[in-house]
């Protein structure tokens, strides 16, 4: 666990921001998924935080773009329609915004921003740990990024979140390095910027009765 959590920390050393202004442009941010709520119904401070910082991203016109990639593998939970929303009521052009549905883990966001969505570098948007191991993943899947980091959440989840945390980066140095994990689902491409992000929802949700699920 510790040689795991140290094989992730040095592959993003010095690839992660936490001041808007020292972020270097890229074209596309790509916007980690969570759940807007927690259990027992409370507002999820991971989402608030993370939106902030992509909406601060976006005006500061470090990106053009925004990817928000999450799970949506079960009716009534849709973690891109929720960052889509939450994006769009702070001012963020709804055309500006695409959604990936099948972001089920970090692995599968970090992957289809390069496979389906057609990146090949990236801002990843999330908690510095968060973007440390998608940084990680990107070193070895042909993706350059980096990250700015979103607030970190103090409370007794942000406890457990960083609990699992570290069972989530040995499980990522496994999938990567040794199983070589693919995503979940890939499907057809996607050109960022050259269709709206309106019909890109709409041609990823006729899609979602096949294999691709985008």
């Amino acid at each position: 666990m510790v040689s795991a959590a140290t094989e992730i920390r040095l592959a993003a050393k010095g690839r992660t921001y936490s001041a808007v202004d020292e972020v270097p442009y890229r074209r596309v941010g790509l916007v980690l998924g969570c759940s807007r709520t927690l259990q027992d119904g409370r507002r999820n401070l991971y989402f608030i935080t993370r939106m902030k910082a992509a909406v601060r991203l976006f005006e500061a016109g470090k990106v053009d773009y925004l990817i928000v990639s999450g799970d949506n593998h079960i009716k009534g939970y849709d973690e891109p329609t929720d960052m889509k929303l939450a994006l769009a009521d702070a001012g963020v052009p709804t055309n500006r915004i695409y959604c990936d549905y099948a972001g089920f883990r970090t692995l599968d966001s970090v992957v289809r921003a390069r496979e389906v969505f057609g990146q090949s570098e990236v801002t990843v948007i999330s908690q510095r740990f968060h973007n440390e191991r998608a940084i990680y993943i990107a070193g070895r899947r042909g993706v350059d990024a980096i990250g700015y980091n979103a607030e970190d959440v103090r409370s007794i989840h942000s406890v457990r979140t960083m609990l699992r945390e570290q069972a989530a980066r040995v499980k990522t140095v496994l999938d990567v390095s040794l199983l070589r994990t693919k995503p979940k689902f890939l499907g057809p491409r996607v050109e960022v910027g050259q269709i709206g992000s309106d019909q890109l929802s709409s041609r990823q949700k006729q899609s979602k009765s096949h294999r691709n699920r985008c």
